[in-house]
């Protein structure tokens, strides 16, 4: 069974920037996908950057420009670098990865605990 560990988020000004991380708990075959999203209070929790096992991203309009998601395979993680941050961008934000476990298994989702973002003058 995969976990997904998240850190990196905290408190940061308006401008400021974080880098949160997501690590897999154990290594496994392969991965479809990873990405993170977010949740703001009073507000559907939404995608906010994803990447593909080839290097595809894409990414949120809110967020482009701004946020960089990027991952270190040997480790099993997934970064997301969060430059200029807005007010806006508070919220919970999760990691979710999209894993193989197995030779010739299926894909299964998983999602990490979720990591505070708090954007504040």
């Amino acid at each position: 069974q995969v976990q997904l560990v998240e850190s990196g988020g905290g408190l940061v000004q308006p401008g400021g920037s974080l880098r949160l991380s997501c690590a897999a708990s154990r290594s496994f075959f392969n991965f479809n996908a990873m990405g993170w999203y977010r949740q703001a209070p009073g507000k559907e929790r939404e995608l906010v950057a994803g990447i593909t096992s080839g290097g595809s991203t894409n990414y949120a309009d809110s967020v482009k420009g701004r946020f960089i998601i990027s991952r270190d395979n040997a480790n099993n993680t997934v970064y997301l670098q969060m430059n200029s941050l807005k007010v806006e961008d508070t919220a919970v934000y999760y990691c979710k990865m999209k894993i193989r476990e197995l030779l010739s298994g299926p894909l299964h989702d998983y999602w990490g605990q979720g990591t505070q973002v708090t954007v504040s003058s």
